[in-house]
């Protein structure tokens, strides 16, 4: 909404225009540019825009310094503690928490739809056998469009819908497939009496030559790091799933696009480097050396500061919690990572060096560790980030295509190359 007592005046070679101030309900001010170019004739520079707000959205809200993440106004601690994904999916695509009948509909339907079509896994079958997971979700999601033609039309709220609840639904069975062909077992099927988490759980680890017992630790687990990963506002992946979605791209499309970019080892992958770090101190004897390394600018500390928060990121007590729990399930309370881990965290924690630079623990530092013990390897790490992300992705997605004031993508730039010049023949060139 805009504060129409509140303007910024900006004035440039002897023009002046006034922005208005638009106060969103809880955040930072924003002043909107859009009539600056038209004013002045300028525009804004701003790579990587870390002063742009690209759109207007209700879902999630950070802050960074608070060391605050919010959906539709519930902590994320909350989310984690009480809630489950399911319900978490729910609140992200329709703005409040199910009441037990809304829960009950909402569930079944996602649960019907987990289900391929039988002509589907052969896309699995022209991958190599070593081709990574994230390769094949990438192929595949875009890939659904090609089979569910009747939830293409973006300009309908109804098909809109279905193709949200059939995203939501046919992930895990995706990225268990994904799982599954990358080891080289066959497929199983999703079992419409199991919950999301446990569902998943059994489609990668169950094998026909015996059934998967799943652990209720290991499920709470997993259900949390879904909850955990659900949505984190305007980040890479994200934008670009709406930059995507802004020229009218369908559905499965835009996923697609937002799961090509998590891909990227400074978004999705961070989790992997930061237990491939824990890998390498190898002891917490080696920690004061590797400590000393970091600050000589010679290692990496992974998994600690993040481009958003400036404090403790509130997804890693949870993910902390998760670790505990799930490496007690699996026996490995002793687990020399986890210990590595947790002298490592204290450490850091306690040196002004850390502290001063805002650097402590973010959700990635023992989500590795968790996911880990858990049985996957660590090519599955981002596969499991989309997976949860979708339901924020697709969420956005719809918010975006409901906006009237949306608009196609299409930022500026500073061109620093030639200026106008004439063509030479390649005879004349020196």
């Amino acid at each position: 909404m805009t504060d129409q007592a509140k303007t910024a005046t900006l004035e440039f070679e002897g023009k002046s225009v006034d922005l208005p101030i638009l106060s969103g309900s809880t955040g930072p001010d924003v002043i909107d540019i859009r009539k600056l170019y038209g004013g002045t004739g300028a525009f804004t520079f701003d790579p990587g825009f870390t002063s742009t707000a690209s759109c207007e959205s209700g879902l999630t809200y950070i802050d960074g310094d608070a060391g605050v993440l919010l959906h539709r106004g519930y902590p994320i601690d909350q989310l984690a503690s009480k809630s489950n994904f399911v319900e978490v999916c729910h609140l992200l695509l329709h703005g409040e928490l199910p009441t037990a009948a809304q829960y009950e509909k909402f569930e079944n339907s996602i649960t019907v739809h987990t289900m391929l079509h039988s002509q589907f896994d052969r896309f699995f079958e022209g991958f190599r056998r070593d081709a990574h997971p994230m390769a094949i979700m990438v192929g595949t999601v875009g890939a659904l469009s090609a089979f569910y033609h009747d939830s293409l039309d973006i300009h309908d709220p109804v098909q809109r819908d279905i193709s949200a609840i059939r995203l939501i639904a046919k992930m895990p069975t995706i990225a268990a497939r994904a799982y599954k062909y990358h080891i080289g077992q066959p497929f199983a099927s999703p079992r419409n009496d199991l919950s999301y988490a446990e569902n998943f759980l059994r489609m990668c680890f169950a094998v026909p030559a015996e059934d998967y017992h799943v652990d209720p630790a290991l499920v709470r687990a997993m259900d949390r790091i879904f909850i955990l990963h659900a949505d984190h506002e305007q980040n890479a992946s994200t934008s670009t799933v709406r930059l995507a979605g802004s020229s009218g791209a369908n559905p499965f499309a835009c996923i697609a696009a937002g799961i090509a970019c998590l891909w990227g080892p400074s978004h999705g992958g961070a989790n992997e480097e930061a237990l491939t770090m824990l890998k390498e101190i190898g002891t917490p004897d080696k920690i004061p050396e590797f400590i000393q390394g970091v600050k000589d600018r010679k290692f990496k500390l992974m998994g600690f500061g993040h481009r958003v928060y400036k404090n403790y990121d509130p997804r890693a007590k949870v993910m902390q919690q998760s670790a505990y729990e799930v490496l007690a399930a699996t026996g490995r309370e002793n687990d020399p990572l986890f210990q590595v881990a947790k002298e490592l965290e204290k450490v850091a924690l306690q040196d002004e060096y850390f502290t001063s630079r805002k650097l402590f623990p973010n959700v990635d530092f023992y989500s590795g560790i968790t996911l880990s013990a858990m049985g996957f390897p660590t090519t599955m790490f981002t596969v499991l980030f989309a997976l949860a992300r979708t339901v924020g992705w697709i969420a956005q997605w719809q918010e975006m295509m409901a906006d009237p004031s949306q608009k196609i993508g299409r930022p500026r730039q500073l061109y620093t190359g030639p200026t106008e010049r004439d063509y030479l023949p390649i005879d004349q060139r020196g």
